[in-house]
């Protein structure tokens, strides 16, 4: 569980929030905030005023996983394998163990054809995927994804997006996809640094009805 209390920072102010959720989404206009909260919520930065807390502990000093909007930024090493196998090294899994979690890993991500792969050759999907991977590979506490279905080609987002609402991390991801959000467990509306919206899809997006947050497949109706 996730709780925000007094949250002051740069254009957020949260007074007090409970995310309760398996799967939460995190929508609204570009510049309402949505990254600040993510990386807050990573550990990444720490809020100048109140406070974040992962069931009851600071999120820096959990096993966070993070996939950013733009995986260039963050893929550290020039193979594949060695991307997705290094935050086991880093907490000294053996080196079988190692390559064995990373291989099924990939492998249930329909990716294990990257393997072997220069990191720089990949497409910008491709490398979602190796990122995605990297961050899950060592189960983490907290997943958090900042639009990381925004450049992907159809497979590589459905492949993504079934992992996030079938795997066993909680997660946090903010995405353009309102049929995504729809799907989460609760979907959390931010405009200009302050949640509008949060509670399950049907009630979320029902105040958001007639707006461009609407899902498409909602429209159409069953």
């Amino acid at each position: 569980m996730i709780h925000i209390e007094g949250l002051r920072h740069h254009l957020l102010e949260i007074p007090s929030l409970t995310i309760a959720g398996p799967k939460v989404a995190l929508i609204g206009r570009n510049g309402a905030g949505k990254t600040s909260l993510l990386e807050l919520l990573a550990g990444i930065d720490r809020p100048k005023e109140g406070s974040i807390t992962v069931d009851g502990e600071e999120p820096r000093t959990l096993r966070v996983g993070w996939v950013g909007e733009f995986p260039d930024h963050t893929i550290l090493f020039s193979r594949v394998f060695d991307e997705v196998c290094s935050s086991l090294r880093f907490t000294y899994v053996p080196v079988a163990e190692a390559e064995r979690m990373a291989r099924e890993t990939m492998r249930s991500l329909g990716a294990l054809h990257l393997w072997d792969r220069a990191t720089a050759e990949l497409s910008g999907g491709e490398k979602a995927l190796v990122a995605y991977a990297a961050a899950v590979v060592n189960p983490p506490r907290l997943l958090i994804l900042d639009e990381v279905d925004s450049h992907l080609d159809e497979r590589c987002a459905s492949l993504i997006s079934d992992s996030i609402l079938h795997s066993g991390f909680q997660t946090v991801f903010c995405t353009q996809d309102m049929d995504l959000a729809a799907k989460a467990d609760e979907v959390l509306f931010l405009d200009n640094g302050r949640v509008v919206q949060h509670g399950p899809p049907q009630e979320v997006f029902h105040a958001l009805e007639g707006s461009c947050f609407y899902p498409n497949s909602w429209r159409m109706g069953p």
